[in-house]
């Protein structure tokens, strides 16, 4: 029987009721080009496989991706021993699915990386520590609203579908986990022109939550600019929806654009 590994952040899924309301969640079909993320022991890979004509894994741990190989032919299986982190998706081809518990102690950066690759997916169903999953569903005016929810909300449709109780999983984690949808938007409702100075704007935002938007934003925005673009430069980073922060950025570009041709003259 395999350990769990604590440095791959392993909690195995081992309840099968819970294993069947994730699959009927995913709803794969046949002809779907699906990808899973940290397949382990195999719980979801076996049910999905089962509908699917392959599946494509992505498996960090070298003695999982062997047992997962001793077990299913590799023409139905394809598996990548492979950091997910550094996994280029999109290399899989257009209208890919993802799928996946994923590792808690890794959930965020994997979650930035393939919103960076959200041309080439259809969807995502991920288990999720459920706090994170809070976060990324969150609405504007709450706590747990905040720079994930917007970067994610920018790029994808996020909906909750379940709780799951630590005891589903062995180890049991420690937290109470949470299984979601993310669907990319098409076409994107607020496109920001820069992308990287949208990511920017919303580190600076939310880098110190208590402060207000003034401050934050300082020498970046000033706060008749911020009134201008129809943001009290009064309020604080977690009030604002997504499309303020694309206004921001958007103003930051174009000012930076503008620097940038007066310098070459």
């Amino acid at each position: 029987m395999h350990r769990a590994r604590r440095r791959f952040g392993q909690n195995f899924l081992v309840d099968r009721s819970v294993v069947a309301s994730l699959v009927a969640a995913i709803d794969a079909h046949a002809g779907d080009r699906m990808v899973e993320i940290g397949p382990g022991l195999g719980a979801l890979t076996e049910p999905l496989l089962a509908r699917l004509e392959v599946l494509h894994v992505v498996e960090i741990d070298r003695d999982l991706a062997a047992a997962l190989a001793a077990r299913f032919p590799p023409d139905r299986l394809k598996i990548f021993q492979h950091d997910a982190l550094a996994f280029d998706f999109c290399a899989l081809g257009p209208d890919l699915r993802v799928v996946g518990n994923l590792p808690y102690n890794i959930s965020s950066p994997l979650l930035f990386h393939l919103a960076a690759m959200a041309a080439c997916l259809r969807d995502c169903h991920f288990m999720l520590q459920r706090e994170v999953v809070d976060r990324i569903v969150a609405a504007p005016g709450g706590k747990e609203y905040g720079r994930l929810s917007v970067m994610l909300q920018y790029r994808f449709r996020a909906q909750r579908l379940l709780r799951v109780a630590p005891g589903a999983f062995r180890p049991a984690p420690k937290v109470e986990s949470a299984f979601m949808r993310l669907v990319p938007h098409r076409p994107m409702p607020f496109q920001a022109v820069d992308e990287s100075i949208f990511a920017e704007v919303v580190a600076r935002s939310f880098g110190q939550r208590r402060k207000t938007l003034r401050n934050a934003l300082r020498g970046l925005i000033d706060a008749p600019d911020l009134a201008a673009l129809g943001v009290d430069p009064g309020l604080r980073a977690e009030t604002l929806p997504v499309e303020a922060f694309v206004r921001m950025a958007d103003h930051v570009a174009a000012a930076r654009g503008r620097a940038a041709a007066a310098a070459q003259v």
